[in-house]
């Protein structure tokens, strides 16, 4: 039996593996698009992540640039870019490119936190107490870049963002908590939930996207696409295998030790703790990992209880033919796929 009838996309970290390189990382990044798109896929976005060996994403507009021009229907987009570390206007310009070489296909999903450590946030930010405090000023003056209008009398009103696409970029906002999720339901946009970051948030911040929504310029009802981390192959076993690697890149990120993402063999000769076994053990609540069945099962709950409009699958596996495995493996278990928010 299908699972319901959703749009299905896909969350890239341009993983960079042990025994890998930054330039595999993004080829493969380039072939996930390729696949994916194939497979009937609505959107593909990469994350914008800094000071992590792991992840090759720390520029989504240029990689952004390259998976578009890999692809022909396929929308492409970021998830996200973090909002407070660039000037409103720079972002404007980057995606107001981006659209004009793209029309329809340019999704600027963005998000608030710094998507890295403090001391990087300082760098990126230039100031010494990086804070998130004027992200709605800040989202507001981009949607006026974007859009090419600005409120009588606004400072800004005199500056035009150019490149500006003939078709403005939808903006989304991500979050792992309520307050980007009020946010978007106040301003009338989609919202996207990490619930692979953050399960135990998921149905709060829905309820409150729901509940705050105001039919606004871009929506007349609420969207909300909720991400997973979903891995599966063709045994339990073996999905649990490749998702072990992922489980400790995550634990040594926490623990100040980010690198690349260790190999199967790796992750099952490290000398785990029972603390990091157990927080490995709680990170897994919401995940769907194992054979189709079990994947079946697990995103069929995940879909019954936020009620999502979408669902985007994020695959942290140390091997690329794995990963095009599993996505392959759960695009099986859906029927025909509809179309998304803006797909043509």
């Amino acid at each position: 039996m299908s699972l319901p009838a959703v749009p299905l996309s896909v969350l890239d970290l341009a993983t960079v593996g042990e025994g890998s390189d930054t330039t595999e990382a993004l080829h493969a990044s380039l072939d996930l698009a390729r696949t994916v798109e194939d497979l009937g896929f609505t959107r593909l976005w990469v994350a914008e992540h800094h000071n992590m060996p792991g992840i090759a994403s720390s520029a989504p507009p240029v990689l952004i640039s390259a998976l578009a021009a890999a692809t022909t229907r396929l929308r492409v987009g970021s998830g996200g870019v973090m909002l407070p570390n660039h000037a409103p206007l720079v972002v404007a310009e980057q995606f107001g490119t981006l659209a004009s070489l793209y029309p329809g296909r340019i999704d600027v999903g963005l998000g608030r936190a710094p998507g890295t450590d403090q001391v990087t946030a300082r760098a990126l930010r230039r100031v010494a107490q990086p804070g998130a405090d004027d992200f709605p000023e800040q989202l507001a003056e981009l949607g006026c870049y974007l859009a090419g209008e600005w409120p009588a009398g606004h400072p800004n009103a005199a500056i035009s963002a150019v490149p500006r696409a003939e078709q403005t970029p939808p903006i989304w906002l991500l979050g792992s908590s309520g307050f980007s999720a009020e946010l978007a339901g106040l301003l009338g946009l989609p919202f996207a939930f990490a619930h692979h970051f953050s399960s135990v948030n998921t149905l709060p911040a829905l309820e409150r996207y729901r509940s705050s929504f105001r039919p606004g310029r871009v929506l007349d009802e609420p969207y909300a696409m909720v991400s997973v981390q979903a891995i599966c192959a063709d045994t339990d076993a073996e999905a649990e295998r490749l998702a072990l690697p992922g489980a400790l890149a995550f634990i040594q990120l926490r623990q100040g030790r980010p690198g690349r993402l260790p190999t199967p063999e790796q992750a099952a000769e490290y000398p785990w703790t029972s603390i990091e076994r157990d927080f490995a053990r709680q990170r897994r609540d919401g995940q769907a990992i194992g054979s189709p069945e079990t994947v079946r099962g697990s995103l069929a709950a995940l879909l019954e209880a936020t009620r999502a409009d979408e669902l985007m699958i994020s695959t942290m596996v140390h091997s690329a033919k794995d990963r095009a495995r599993s996505n392959e493996l759960v695009r099986e278990l859906f029927g025909e796929l509809p179309l998304g928010l803006g797909q043509l």
